[in-house]
């Protein structure tokens, strides 16, 4: 699977840690930036990575700034990517299984190196399960959140 991999420079220190994670998981990272410690815009980076997403270039992505709220927040103003911050394997691997997570964002000033690649590992090692037999709840959850990206009320 392809993965996009983008940082700001508070990310930046981390980010060598992240695409090694995502070598190791046998995937292969497609790095968009930054490519410095000199103080970047986020946003321009969750934008790349949403990119990525929308035309097929990467399957999944992962951001990675100081706390990975705000890569968070710009992210999901995009259609079609469901970011969410996660420091904790569980979230990590749950918002693939149950949710169709696509982007895992990360806090460099938050978390430490060890956790990231675990992070990684979990969020690469999952699928979305709502397609499965069985899966009919989660796949009904989903397509409720497509249907508010779309501006449609689901109540």
């Amino acid at each position: 699977m392809k993965v996009v991999v983008g940082s700001d420079h508070a990310g930046y220190p981390l980010k060598d840690t992240v695409i090694e994670a995502v070598r190791a998981a046998g995937h292969e990272p497609i790095y968009v930036g930054t490519f410095s410690p000199e103080s970047v815009d986020f946003p321009d980076y969750s934008e790349k990575i949403g990119r990525a997403i929308q035309t097929g270039e990467a399957e999944r992505g992962i951001l990675v700034c100081g706390s990975g709220v705000g890569a968070c927040i710009a992210a999901n103003k995009m259609k079609g990517v469901y970011a969410s911050i996660c420091h904790d394997t569980y979230s990590a691997a749950q918002g693939v299984l149950h949710d169709d997570m696509n982007v895992l964002c990360l806090g460099a000033r938050v978390i430490g190196r060890s956790l990231a690649v675990s992070l990684v590992q979990a969020f690469l090692g999952a699928r979305y399960i709502g397609n499965d037999p069985g899966g009919e709840r989660l796949a009904r959850r989903v397509e409720k959140i497509r249907k508010m990206e779309k501006g449609e009320s689901i109540l």
